[in-house]
């Protein structure tokens, strides 16, 4: 492996950590560390600035995610095999690489193969800062697997089938076979399917989500393994 693919890596995971640190609210921008990482910092000016404009970050915090994606990966974008390599780190006690592709899938916007630092930004801005509507709409894209604009039984089955063998045995009650999450997915996606055509619309969706708590725990399981 080249010197350059390993200072990326490097890199990319710090700022994997960033986010997790993030998620567990165990960050503080205005740290000693940050100010560090601040002054190092290599960023397009014009480029951040839009970002800040289009997303719910500060130009900050903004540097800070940019140093951690960007610094010494000329090329500002990771690929499929890069991101379930790091998000495995994470997930060591189970499987993650089928929730890796479908939650790099939701990133890549453009469907291009590859995740750039402006889709990671827009992204997390939904996930971390977003309002409920626009957190539905994310969610919705994830369960979408094919991005036809609907939902199936099988699809949503996929989703929540990728999630378990990700948190891994360790953390729920051993499965036999996949009875339970078929189970769980049949009377969620019941109630959703409001109008019976076997597919879930995201209007159907969101207002399945808004009006039924247990639904929308649900769905925000997800969220817990961003």
């Amino acid at each position: 492996m080249s010197g350059c693919r390993k200072r990326c890596k490097r890199e990319i995971l710090k700022f994997a950590q960033y986010l997790l640190r993030l998620l567990t609210g165990s960050l503080h921008t205005d740290s000693v560390e940050d100010e560090m990482e601040m002054a190092t910092v290599r960023h397009r000016p014009e480029a951040l600035e839009l970002l800040e404009a289009q997303s719910k970050f500060t130009k900050k915090e903004l540097q800070i995610l940019y140093r951690g994606f960007k610094n010494e990966c000329p090329s500002g974008v990771v690929n499929e095999e890069t991101f379930k390599e790091i998000y495995s780190q994470f997930f060591p006690q189970g499987d993650s690489t089928t929730y890796a592709h479908f939650l790099f899938n939701a990133f890549d916007t453009d469907h291009n193969g590859s995740v750039s630092f402006e889709d990671f930004v827009m992204g997390l801005s939904i996930l971390l800062r977003g309002t409920v509507q626009e957190k539905l709409n994310w969610a919705f894209n994830l369960y979408d697997i094919n991005k036809d604009g609907y939902i199936t039984k099988e699809e949503m089955l996929d989703i929540m089938k990728a999630i378990y063998d990700m948190m891994g045995k360790c953390t729920y009650p051993v499965l036999k076979e996949d009875a339970p999450s078929r189970q769980h997915v049949e009377t969620f996606f019941q109630k959703m399917d409001k109008n019976k055509d076997g597919v879930v619309t995201i209007d159907e969706f969101i207002e399945s989500c808004q009006k039924d708590e247990n639904i929308m725990r649900s769905m925000q399981l997800f969220e817990n393994v961003i």
